[in-house]
């Protein structure tokens, strides 16, 4: 894949966000905000901006940047059917074989570069991204690491036990305070991902949306080390989470659920919303902890690639 190709996935990356609900028409599209979230510098940023605006996904005011335009769902969802994979094959491709076994611990770029038949700048976005997302580090001097926090399935459930324990407690806290304009926006993404076509949205933005929620409902308590500490292990569980297939059923149960908890702290419930919140994650733990053992059982048969120690 060549450098000049990244402000091709980029807008396929921002399309996919919109078609989420997370990004909604009429947004403001800030070069750097766009940079921070997507890992990359603010150049293929404005070129992405110019492809989306030719093909009417954003419209450019004078002196005030990009803004999201009014686009028929229907017709980004055909757009996004019509345009070629992004990168994320590929990374789901890196992600499964580190999750199961198959990836060395340590590995030099060189070496994925000539397992999967990558470019450079290709390699370079997929270590970049793995290491924003908590489970890659460069190494002093030469080389990556893969962490193994991320992939095991102790690791997982004892994720999923600390959020039981951290986020109820966080609306329990003295400094724990509503903001009505966070609970119309989370209500406006989950509504909204019932009504769309997930099948064309990809599992990380679904995925990210519901990370959202929690973060910015733990981000009411006040206490900013509440939402450091969820931050941090959401982007641990996000690597064995890509593995889940998003179903119908699954995506309408936790969206239902989350509009509870939303439906409570809207009413001032905050007590009961607490407690919702404990069994949303409890029910979250009982459905996906057998899959995530059975992820285990994959890693003990997989059969490692050759070592990268040359």
């Amino acid at each position: 894949m060549r450098t000049s190709d990244l402000p091709q996935r980029i807008s396929r990356r921002l399309l996919q966000d919109i078609a989420a609900g997370s990004i909604q028409a009429g947004h403001h599209l800030g070069a750097q905000q766009l940079a921070d979230r997507y890992g990359v510098s603010r150049t293929p940023i404005r070129d992405a901006m110019i492809i989306l605006e030719e093909g009417g996904f954003v419209v450019r005011r004078e002196n005030r940047g990009y803004f999201v335009a009014d686009v028929d769902v229907d017709t980004l969802t055909e757009v996004l059917e019509q345009q070629p994979a992004s990168m994320n094959d590929e990374y789901h491709r890196l992600a499964e074989d580190w999750l199961t076994g198959r990836l060395p611990e340590e590995v030099t770029e060189q070496f994925l570069r000539q397992e999967y038949g990558w470019s450079k700048s290709w390699t370079n976005d997929l270590l970049v991204r793995a290491a924003r997302e908590g489970w890659a580090e460069r190494k002093e001097g030469y080389g990556w690491r893969f962490l193994p926090v991320a992939n095991t399935p102790e690791a997982f459930d004892e994720i999923y036990r600390f959020r039981m324990a951290i986020e109820p407690a966080a609306m329990l806290e003295p400094s724990f305070k509503l903001d009505r304009k966070i609970l119309t926006e989370q209500r406006r993404i989950q509504e909204g991902m019932l009504e769309m076509d997930f099948s064309t949205v990809p599992a990380e933005s679904l995925l990210e949306n519901g990370a959202l929620l929690h973060e910015e409902l733990i981000k009411l308590s006040g206490n900013p080390y509440f939402l450091m500490a969820l931050q941090r292990v959401n982007r641990m569980r996000r690597l064995m989470e890509y593995r889940a297939e998003v179903n119908h059923e699954r995506l309408v149960e936790q969206c239902t659920e989350h509009l509870e908890i939303l439906a409570l702290l809207e009413a001032g419930n905050t007590v009961d919303a607490s407690y919702r919140m404990r069994q949303h994650l409890s029910g979250a733990l009982k459905r996906k902890s057998p899959v995530a053992w059975n992820w285990a059982a994959d890693k003990e048969v997989a059969q490692p690639m050759r070592s990268t120690k040359r």
